[in-house]
């Protein structure tokens, strides 16, 4: 296994009238090259747990495993940690600060202790990564479209070369097409590459259509943990905890209700025109 929580807890403001149990006996496994979708409402703990995996918040109690060590030992250097699990935050292009695109995304790099070449080559690959051309290195990143912000910003951690990327909220604040664009590049780069992505969204849609399984957590539980089509055929217990299904899994349903014999465990526009067109075929 790549990641492994065992048993964390993680309390705010402990001792103090404020104390609040935001994450409450959280164990999973995650293996290499699985891209997991995590969901909740807010307040959940979904930011909280994702601060956990690259060491930015330290559990109250329990422990954490990245390629088998205790990132929690006394003699593990969290630095290593964080550029092997690179976490990208929710409108991660307040982040940017360099005057041009190629100094902001080969700031990381350099902050590694890389000689000058290996350096600009991790910079220029992980632009190129995300689908930033040559014409716009130069350009100060202040100047760019909202998509194209998202996308350099996302450049700058894969320039570390991390074996995990966690994304919060990626596509927050973009329009449809600038959010397309960016979730069919990670998932390009998930099947060229291999790497780890953990996809942190509200959009039951998005899930669907890219993760393998599924987190849910609900006021600081993991409440559920399974392939995404089981998470999905779950959507009345969703529903409990103000969260859903896509749109498509509840037309399905909707269908089926109506005494047609259609599966409803659909939770993609492509699958359902997939299964529409079986039926059509079966009743010609």
């Amino acid at each position: 296994m790549q990641l492994i929580f065992d048993h964390i807890n993680y309390v705010y403001s402990r001792g103090t009238a404020y104390e609040r149990h935001a994450l409450k006996d959280i164990s999973f496994s995650i293996k290499k090259g699985e891209f997991i979708g995590l969901i909740g409402h807010t307040g959940s703990g979904k930011s909280t747990l994702v601060q956990h995996m690259n060491g930015l918040v330290k559990a109250t109690s329990g422990s954490i495993y990245f390629n088998g060590d205790d990132i929690y030992a006394s003699d593990y250097k969290l630095r290593d940690l964080r550029s092997k699990i690179g976490l990208v935050f929710q409108y991660p292009e307040h982040q940017l600060f360099e005057t041009t695109v190629f100094k902001d995304v080969i700031f990381g790099p350099n902050n590694l202790g890389l000689d000058r070449l290996e350096a600009e080559l991790r910079a220029y690959e992980a632009l190129k990564m995300v689908g930033i051309g040559d014409d716009l290195l130069d350009a100060s990143p202040f100047e760019l479209s909202g998509g194209q912000k998202r996308r350099v910003a996302i450049a700058g951690v894969l320039a570390m070369r991390p074996e995990v990327l966690i994304l919060d909220e990626p596509t927050a604040g973009l329009d449809p097409k600038g959010r397309d664009g960016i979730l069919e590049q990670i998932k390009k780069l998930h099947e060229e590459s291999g790497i780890t992505i953990i996809l942190v969204t509200h959009s039951m849609e998005d899930i669907a259509n890219y993760a393998d399984r599924i987190f849910v957590m609900n006021r600081g539980e993991l409440v559920m943990n399974q392939p995404t089509k089981e998470v999905f055929s779950r959507y009345k217990e969703l529903e409990q905890m103000q969260l859903a299904a896509p749109q498509v899994t509840y037309v399905m349903n909707a269908i089926k209700e109506r005494g047609i014999n259609v599966p409803t465990d659909v939770t993609t526009v492509a699958e359902a025109k997939a299964e529409i067109l079986k039926l059509f075929h079966r009743m010609g």
